[in-house]
């Protein structure tokens, strides 16, 4: 297996103490593995789209301003 460092900020460090029971390097062990299968099927489904970087662009933006209407008539 291989080692790998990882920086975290010392406010983080210091909650992360609090739970020394835990093993921390599973969990982030583990929320790198979803994270990366995640990616890979969203790989798999955008190599099987028909939609352009125009398109997804357009859709983004399009999602994007439908959001901040919603969020912004709530208040």
């Amino acid at each position: 297996m291989v080692n790998m460092t990882l920086s975290i900020p010392e406010e983080l460090h210091s909650k992360i103490r609090q739970f020394s029971e835990i093993r921390w390097s599973e969990v982030a062990r583990k929320a790198i593995e979803q994270r990366v299968h995640d990616l890979e099927i969203m790989e798999k489904i955008a190599s099987k789209s028909r939609l352009t970087k125009k398109d997804a662009l357009e859709i983004s933006k399009r999602i994007n301003k439908a959001a901040a209407k919603r969020f912004l008539s709530a208040k």
